[in-house]
């Protein structure tokens, strides 16, 4: 590819045109020092549009150079009659080969390159010239995380949300997605975590016939939040159990009910009264731990506590 090295006007130059952006960093302090003590080593890459320039590579460089108060810089212009899957390319090379991308630039490899190849399989063994899972599937999924809002991609970029949370958030009206997003980044639960209060949200709305959104806003939730006494654990754990509480009123009770009644018991360690797992089956398991018949009949006393005091 041709370039002509010439000094353009950095007014001329379109950093609110990120056609070709892939790098997510917007980081420049470390930036700035390096231009001050050396100056500006590699220039970026620009490509004429209209009376000015569209950045194809060096984002950061041109903000860099702006903060400093340089009103001219030197740049790598390219001839206008490249084709656009050429300069594209040249986009992505300028990245992928300086680092290991993250999941939101190479969603942005991936959509980049989805202008120029309809087939998900195409365009998965394109994707894969630059390093990406040569997967169809993958590449379908991943080219919508740029898209996402903002706040869900933050979450992403600080692994507070994984790849596929943030698909599943992504299908949720825009206002829901990002009050999830905020409050799994907040609360740093697990994806399995994450995913219950999801559930939760979904099926009480569901079963009380409201938005997820207004079980969402409601105060209880705000309320733990806001609340100075708790830790993340604790505010994570509390919202938890009130959507459980919400989403399962008569289990939850049934539960509290039954560990109240197992606690009372006060029964030795070689000794346990198990619920069924959901604590809608009434069934109990009492399992008891002994080496011979003098420890089986110190059991006795335990069976019979149990008979007496059983009242669930």
């Amino acid at each position: 590819m041709r370039f002509e090295e010439k000094r353009v006007r950095i007014d001329r130059i379109d950093p609110s045109d990120e056609t070709y952006r892939i790098t997510t960093d917007s980081e420049i302090d470390h930036l700035i020092d390096s231009i001050q003590a050396v100056g500006l080593i590699n220039f970026p890459i620009l490509i004429r549009k209209d009376q000015g320039f569209t950045i194809i590579s060096g984002f950061r460089r041109i903000a860099s150079c702006g903060a400093l108060g340089w009103t001219h810089l030197d740049g790598r212009i390219v001839d206008p009659r490249t084709p656009l899957l050429e300069t594209a390319n040249m986009a992505i090379s300028e990245n992928v080969f300086q680092r290991t991308l993250n999941l939101i630039e190479q969603s942005r490899v991936v959509l980049l390159l989805s202008t120029f190849y309809n087939s998900d399989h195409i365009l998965a063994k394109k994707a894969a010239h630059f390093g990406l899972p040569n997967s169809p599937s993958f590449t379908k999924k991943i080219k919508q995380i740029c898209l996402l809002p903002e706040p869900i991609q933050s979450g992403v970029l600080s692994n507070a949300i994984s790849f596929a949370m943030a698909l599943e958030l992504g299908i949720l009206m825009k206002e829901i997605g990002v009050i999830f997003a905020n409050l799994f980044v907040r609360l740093k639960l697990s994806l399995n975590k994450q995913r219950e209060i999801v559930m939760h949200a979904k099926e009480i709305s569901e079963r009380e016939d409201i938005s997820v959104l207004k079980v969402l806003e409601e105060g209880d939730i705000e309320k733990i939040l806001n609340s100075e006494d708790l830790d993340q654990r604790e505010q994570a754990q509390r919202i938890r159990s009130y959507l459980e509480r919400r989403r399962f009123p008569t289990v939850v009770a049934r539960k509290k009910k039954v560990e109240k009644f197992v606690k009372s018991l006060k029964l030795e360690k070689n000794t346990k009264l198990i619920p069924s797992k959901y604590f809608e089956d009434p069934t109990f398991t009492l399992k008891l731990h002994f080496k011979d018949s003098e420890g089986l009949k110190r059991h006795r006393a335990t069976l019979e506590k149990v008979i007496q005091n059983f009242n669930i």
